[in-house]
């Protein structure tokens, strides 16, 4: 029997396209049972839906292709032939099993680490390799995939181009970031002290400064030493560049684009995201229609310090203008006071990067911080310094060494322009889309401190 031009079993759904047809399929064992007479029920899934079909083996069938019942286990990867019949108890549609090959056994059943029963998230992580034949993770793999396909698409409507922006760096683009330092073999192969970038924005700048709209989707690296909820070590960002542009058109921008993604996730992963409601044993649809509808409330920084101080006299907190917005009190303003995904405007321009625009003030930035609800900070922007001498204020005020970006000063010297953008993170996205708790669950082969296997 051939292994190719098998039917993907999500698309087995109108009996009557393959009545009276012989149908191949392949997958994995997903369950076994037997009756008394001896026949054979498998449910198998190959991966393309949460859904498995149940194939149905009679006794004859399974004499007839010299299959040992001792073989066909939880994880035994297998193709079938057979046809397709609809079950009259439960309406669904079942295969009647004619030939029957096997792919894969499993050499040793009691050690296969994946069992029918359930398993905790802390568990599947010492067995990342494996976890993917879960419905958890490949459910949570398959939206991925559609989020990233339809950010392509919705750039590409849009006319952005995409560049890729380099892993390896000698910069830090934040100016305080803590960075992976490359260990060179030979000390002298680049001549500096090179590391594993934390964003690739600086160098996208320099190509929307020529080519106007572009964006860059893919790894990035912090070495900060945290082992919450919300941290990796190794994650994807998508990080977009748009000349003549300001915050209120970022922020607009930005509603747009995950509204389309979520409505095409929604559409094209329904089954998927009905599996993580039941998972979760919450349904957080509602956050979803949030975004779609962009009832994501905007508030200036000035704002949220008079919400905070209010709350600080019941809590004798100190709350004094100038703070970075902690956890605790991001997770106030969305769960409690608000009740709703918030951006923050207008930050104080010491608490955030030199390279943003610094307002008519002289003390806060034309900066955005994107707190989804439950989640936290995932989206960071602004407008951009396109001024050389504000930018070397900036600088200078931040104990940047300028000479070490006089390729990035560059862009100001030789036909500046306005420009904004912003970063997104893009697994604390699907934390918010999953409703899955821990970004550790999100990422197919997660690096955290102390953590780096597979």
């Amino acid at each position: 029997m051939q292994y190719y031009s098998s039917t993907k079993i999500h698309n087995i759904k109108k009996i009557s396209k393959y009545k009276k047809k012989n149908i191949k399929v392949y997958g994995w064992i997903k369950s076994k049972r037997n009756t008394k007479k001896g026949i054979l029920f498998l449910d198998i899934n190959d991966g393309f839906s949460t859904k498995p079909i149940q194939i149905i083996i009679k006794k004859k069938i399974i004499l007839k292709n010299k299959i040992k019942i001792q073989n066909l286990n939880n994880g035994c990867s297998l193709i079938i032939l057979g046809k397709i019949k609809k079950n009259i108890n439960n309406n669904y549609n079942e295969i009647h099993a004619k030939k029957i090959k096997i792919i894969g056994k499993i050499k040793n059943k009691k050690e296969y680490p994946i069992s029918p029963k359930y398993h905790t998230t802390k568990y599947l992580r010492k067995i990342s390799h494996l976890r993917s034949r879960t419905n958890l993770i490949s459910s949570i793999s398959r939206i991925r995939n559609t989020l990233i396909y339809y950010l392509h698409n919705f750039f590409k409507k849009k006319n952005f181009f995409w560049i890729p922006t380099p892993i390896i760096t000698s910069l830090d683009t934040e100016g305080n970031s803590e960075m992976f330092q490359i260990y060179q073999k030979k000390k002298n192969f680049f001549n500096k002290k090179s590391y594993l970038t934390v964003s690739g924005q600086l160098n996208l700048e320099t190509y929307a400064c020529s080519l106007s709209k572009v964006y860059n989707l893919g790894p990035v690296f912090r070495a900060e030493n945290s082992n919450t909820r919300k941290h990796l070590a190794e994650f994807w960002m998508l990080e977009v560049e748009i000349i003549l542009t300001n915050i209120k058109k970022i922020i607009k921008f930005i509603k747009n684009m995950l509204s389309f993604c979520i409505k095409k996730i929604i559409k094209y992963n329904y089954d998927d995201l009905n599996f993580l409601i039941k998972y979760n044993n919450y349904d957080h649809t509602q956050l979803l229609k949030e975004i779609i509808e962009k009832k994501i409330i905007t508030i200036n920084y000035n704002d949220v310090i008079k919400i905070l101080k209010n709350k600080e006299k019941k809590n004798k907190e100190k709350i004094i203008w100038g703070i970075d917005i902690s956890t605790k009190h991001e997770k106030y303003l969305t769960k409690k006071h608000f009740n709703s995904s918030i951006i923050i405007i207008n930050h104080p321009k010491k608490i955030k990067p030199f390279y943003m625009k610094t307002n008519k003030d002289n003390i806060t930035v034309s900066s955005l911080d994107l707190i989804l609800k439950n989640i936290g900070e995932t989206i960071g922007g602004s407008e951009r310094e396109y001024k050389l001498t504000k930018l070397d204020e900036n600088m200078k005020e931040k104990k940047i060494n300028k000479k070490k970006y006089w390729w990035y000063r560059d862009l100001r010297k030789y036909g500046t322009i306005p420009h904004s953008g912003f970063g997104l993170g893009l697994e604390r996205l699907l934390m918010y889309i999953t409703n899955i708790k821990n970004i550790k669950d999100i990422i197919p082969y997660p690096r955290y401190p102390n953590y780096l296997n597979f």
